[in-house]
């Protein structure tokens, strides 16, 4: 089993630094929770994208993947310009209506 498109969709957009199409991949209220940092909503969210983007040029590979209806768990590796790259990161994911309406970062 895949993961869903819009996922795919998330971390090709992220890999290649584009925060505009980033944020298209959730939903217009969506929240995301990174480094103990609420971003809610698209124009939060791409801006979260863009400067995670520029402060350390994180690359993202998926490692695992598992889906419970809406409810998916990604181990993702990431690597970048930050002490301690690559570390690996959970991903605990909620879909609605086909995007992404919460992103945990763990």
């Amino acid at each position: 089993m895949t993961p869903p498109l819009v996922i795919m969709r998330y971390f090709e957009a992220a890999n290649g630094f584009n925060s505009a199409e980033a944020s298209l991949c959730f939903t217009e209220q969506a929240l995301v929770h990174d480094e103990s940092h609420d971003h809610i909503g698209r124009d939060a969210i791409r801006a979260w994208v863009q400067d995670t983007s520029e402060k350390y040029r994180p690359k993202f590979e998926l490692k695992h993947y598992q889906m419970d209806g809406n409810d998916i768990l990604l181990t993702v590796k990431i690597s970048g310009t930050f002490p301690g790259s690559p570390i690996e990161l959970d991903y605990k994911i909620i879909l609605e209506d086909g995007l992404i309406s919460k992103l945990i970062i763990e």
